[in-house]
């Protein structure tokens, strides 16, 4: 499976945010729409991501407070990529690897979304579950010695 094909099930809803933001903004925004990650976009172009994480370690280290800083200094100036060809499984490796609950997923320089560990566990029990169903019916339409 790729990630093309989880992409079509999931929607294009992809939430933006620009470097210059104050991080109390994305805060608001990722409450609000009940989000854990804002891709981070400048000038047409992937630039960063905040996610849950980032935001809390501004919250540690201010105190316990957002704080009035901007995106760009607590965003993932780094984040993995992955592309619409990307198979499932090196999603799964890539995000256990680099601890990546959520990956941009990008065509050249086009951002067609965003993929979370949420999304990858959905499509994996959905096709196991599938498979099951398949597997159960084959058994349960087994020939005996005596149809054959």
């Amino acid at each position: 499976m790729k990630v093309s094909e989880i992409l079509k099930v999931k929607g294009n809803i992809l939430y933006t945010i620009t470097p210059e933001t104050p991080l109390s903004q994305a805060v608001d925004t990722m409450a609000e729409k009940d989000i854990g990650s804002l891709v981070v976009m400048e000038f047409g172009e992937l630039v960063g991501m905040l996610t849950f994480r980032e935001v809390m370690k501004a919250i540690h280290a201010n105190g316990g407070v957002v704080g009035a800083a901007t995106v760009r200094k607590h965003m993932d100036n780094h984040p993995i990529t992955i592309t619409p060809d990307t198979e499932i499984n090196e999603v799964r490796r890539l995000m256990l690897e680099k601890h990546a609950r959520y990956v941009p997923v990008v065509d050249a320089k086009t951002l067609l979304g965003v993929m979370s560990f949420y999304d990858v566990a959905k499509a994996v029990f959905e096709a196991q579950s599938f498979e099951n169903k398949m597997l159960k019916a084959y058994i349960r339409d087994w020939p005996t010695e005596g149809d054959e």
